[in-house]
């Protein structure tokens, strides 16, 4: 009992535990806690659902036009729990095609409004836009009628300069000119 009363001894029973190891500048710290896989699960979920209902309306917007990419990847077959890695490209994935989606509809539009604009000259003054045509494709109208600047009463309107816009009345008829035997 004697060795419990000196002080020297007390500090080597301290000195005997080893002290904490120092981590220098370069090894990085470990998390002081362990995180839920089930939290950061269900988040993936969510941003994903958020993702797929953000390209379903987007799709809705681009309803009837052409040229556009709907499908995802899937990272391996279905029908079973993905792990995080692939709930995370499934996610990217959806992130990517809406960005995609809406950069080539942002080109599409500004490319058809410029096309409105120029119809909207041609019917002002066709002169100036001899022989040219503009598509209901072309400013993002259905069907398949154009707009076309034409000389009026043939070469006689092209020497006195007198020039009208056709509008075609569009696609013909699906089924043909009638029954066929």
């Amino acid at each position: 009992m004697p060795e419990l009363l000196d002080p020297h001894a007390e500090l080597e029973i301290h000195s005997a535990v080893p002290a904490p190891a120092r981590r220098g500048p370069d090894l990085p710290l470990a998390p002081a806690t362990e995180t839920d896989e089930r939290l950061v699960r269900q988040m993936l979920r969510d941003e994903i659902v958020c993702l797929g209902a953000e390209l379903d309306q987007l799709r809705c917007t681009i309803f009837s036009r052409e040229g556009f990419k709907w499908d995802v990847k899937s990272p391996r077959g279905a029908g079973r729990v993905l792990p995080l890695a692939d709930l995370q490209l499934v996610r990217d994935g959806l992130a990517e095609r809406i960005a995609d989606n809406r950069a080539e509809l942002d080109r599409r539009a500004l490319v058809e409004e410029r096309n409105r604009q120029r119809r909207e000259l041609m019917l002002l003054e066709p002169e100036h836009y001899k022989w040219e045509i503009i598509s209901n494709e072309d400013v993002g109208d259905p069907g398949c009628g154009h707009w076309h600047v034409r000389p009026r009463y043939g070469i006689l309107g092209m020497f006195l300069n007198w020039w009208r816009i056709r509008i075609s009345s569009g696609c013909p008829l699906a089924e043909g000119h009638g029954l066929r035997p």
